[in-house]
């Protein structure tokens, strides 16, 4: 049996954060259950499911200060890409707030964004392999 991984995000909206995840990341929900009063939503990149976020909605104090703030100065997580500048153009276009432009590294091709909090995601593309 394959085993995931699950990290938890908090949000003011389940819906608008999937809203932002999906339409303008680009990725999928995974689950979306009602429990009760409250819901059970993951939500993950396309095509992978070795990684889900859990969105958990901040209801308490403690938990509405670290909105936004997650990953502290640090990305709260990253995410891979396979076209780093075209992801960066389309998502530029749908508002996704970007902390410069795509530069390339000896790791890849890469760009800090944030989410609709302010959680910080790197996107990366690894870097190309010259065939010699």
């Amino acid at each position: 049996m394959k085993k995931k991984l699950m990290c938890s995000l908090l949000v003011k909206n389940y819906d608008e954060a999937i809203d932002f995840y999906t339409k303008k990341l680009g990725w999928v929900v995974a689950e979306d259950n009602p429990m009760g009063d409250d819901r059970w939503v993951t939500i993950t990149v396309a095509g992978n499911d070795g990684c889900v976020v859990a969105l958990h909605v901040a209801r308490t104090k403690e938990d509405q200060a670290l909105l936004g703030k997650q990953g502290g100065s640090y990305p709260y997580f990253g995410m891979e890409t396979h076209d780093c500048l075209g992801d960066y153009k389309r998502m530029k276009k749908l508002g996704v707030k970007f902390d410069g432009e795509p530069e390339v590294r000896p790791y890849g091709t890469g760009v800090m964004l944030e989410d609709l909090y302010g959680n910080k995601i790197f996107m990366n593309q690894e870097p190309v392999e010259i065939a010699k």
